[in-house]
């Protein structure tokens, strides 16, 4: 490389900061760690002097860390002088730093710059409010597979408005979108800009000659599968429900489960259902959530490590699930499924929002009903009263964005395109056995190894 080049490569790999959107849980931890070794062992290898590398996680001041925003006034304090770019990515992304270097050198650092791999809705979503409902792909927002990068004059920029406009106490639901929406301020701050240097091919594959990253997209696998009987499943139902919903249930996914029940209102023996003896309720569930949850402590094996909650809309893949809960510990206290917000950016918790299905270790329901934290109405929402009692027993969820709380039509396929789900939720508008069978059965994937296979996925 000539001189020249070389000392300008130099002072912008010291001026990226690397921001890992990491997770606390053991093997997301690690796998950050081993994320941050990588960029520094190739930025070292390079020569160059070694960037910081930060692990959301462990920026701690804040439960709502990994909202992002609230963090913005940190990395402007602490990066505004001597660094240039603060690039996020998640713990599977993976890097060529010459190549980042290479990318962001194009663009102006002095000026406000969004950059990432744009997503966009081709219809109005329930997941984003309805957003741009008369054309919802005008509106970018970023794949965070594929790493996006904020250029320090917008991070300057957000931490001044956060400090006159603090942030709503509102829901976090769909990350990528929200902060899009944030830093776009009705037109006010800038677009996303699509970078096609950010990518989310697999490493492997042929396509990515031109990339500055990629991204491991297949579903984690850390030995064996858990074996079948290791995962007990619980599904909530009400006896309205009985004759639409659970016939669904049991033309897909129920013969993948070994250990099944149905809780409803209603003792029905043709399914069959166990009536918990607590009333149904139109909303929130909470009652007959704990009650589930006691029944698994009290009236299981105690060798039955893994607990599924799902309603009896919830289309879920459990042979997809026993290869994903092999890298948990269930020793450890897990609650594992799609991670949402409330009041996160004034104090608040996260959760495991409900109908994407909730899976606990028998060690975090132990912990929990060993707490006095319970439902404070039958018909709370049952989600939400779980994250807050794990977040007062300093027990934090771990979010798997293979579990979707909403139907695949509801994601851009994009996002969907690196991705082997392992649940989807609602029967709305769709046939809910053809999505499964079209997105969750077994034979869609090569079981030997988990990678992606050309599905024939049609606009479900």
């Amino acid at each position: 490389m000539k001189g020249a080049q070389y000392l300008e490569t130099e002072l912008v790999s010291r001026g990226i900061v690397f921001v890992i959107q990491s997770q606390s849980n053991s093997f997301h931890s690690k796998r950050a760690e081993d994320l941050k070794r990588d960029i520094l062992k190739q930025a070292a290898d390079l020569g160059k002097e070694l960037p910081t590398v930060l692990l959301i996680h462990q920026i701690d001041r804040h439960e709502g860390a990994w909202t992002i925003l609230p963090l913005m006034t940190d990395f402007s304090v602490t990066y505004g002088r001597n660094s240039s770019w603060i690039f996020f990515c998640e713990e599977d992304t993976r890097i060529q730093v010459i190549k980042l270097v290479e990318t962001l050198r194009r663009f102006d650092k002095s000026k406000e710059w969004f950059l990432g791999k744009a997503l966009y809705d081709e219809e109005s979503t329930i997941i984003h409010h309805y957003a741009f409902a008369e054309n919802p792909s005008v509106f970018k927002f970023p794949d965070f597979a594929a790493g996006w990068a904020l250029s320090i004059p917008l991070v300057n920029k957000l931490a001044k408005k956060l400090k006159s406009e603090p942030l709503k106490s509102d829901f976090t639901i769909d990350l990528k979108h929200e902060i899009a929406l944030y830093i776009w301020q009705k037109g006010e701050g800038p677009h996303l800009t699509p970078v096609p240097e950010f990518c989310t091919d697999d490493v492997n594959s042929y396509k990515v000659d031109h990339c500055a990253t990629t991204f491991s997209n297949f579903l984690p696998l850390c030995g064996e599968p858990v074996n079948k009987e290791d995962v007990f499943v619980a599904v909530k139902t009400c006896r309205k429900f009985h004759g639409d919903r659970i016939p669904v249930v049991k033309q897909t996914w129920e013969r993948e489960a070994a250990l099944i029940e149905y809780y409803s209102d209603y003792a029905d023996i043709s399914i069959p259902t166990i009536d918990l003896g607590i009333p149904n309720t139109d909303r929130g569930h909470c009652g007959k959530t704990f009650a589930i949850l006691e029944r698994f402590l009290n009236h299981t094996s105690p060798r039955t490590p893994w607990l599924v909650v799902v309603d009896d809309d919830t289309l879920i893949s459990i042979f997809r699930l026993r290869k994903l809960l092999s890298c948990y510990d269930p020793n450890e206290p897990v609650f594992l499924g799609e991670r949402y917000g409330y009041g996160l950016g004034t104090g608040g918790y996260s959760y495991i929002t409900g109908g994407g299905g909730m899976v606990f270790s028998r060690a975090a329901v132990q912990k929990l009903l060993a707490s006095k934290c319970r439902c404070y109405s039958m018909d709370a929402p049952d989600d939400m009263v779980l994250g807050m009692c794990f977040s007062g027993l300093g027990i934090p969820i771990t979010h798997s964005p293979l579990f979707h709380q909403a139907r695949p039509m509801d994601y851009p396929k994009d996002y969907l395109s690196h991705q082997i789900p392992v649940s989807f939720h609602k029967h709305w508008n769709i046939d809910p056995v053809k999505v499964y069978f079209t997105w969750l059965a077994p034979n869609t994937e090569e079981s030997s190894n988990g990678k992606k296979v050309g599905y024939n996925r049609e606009d479900l």
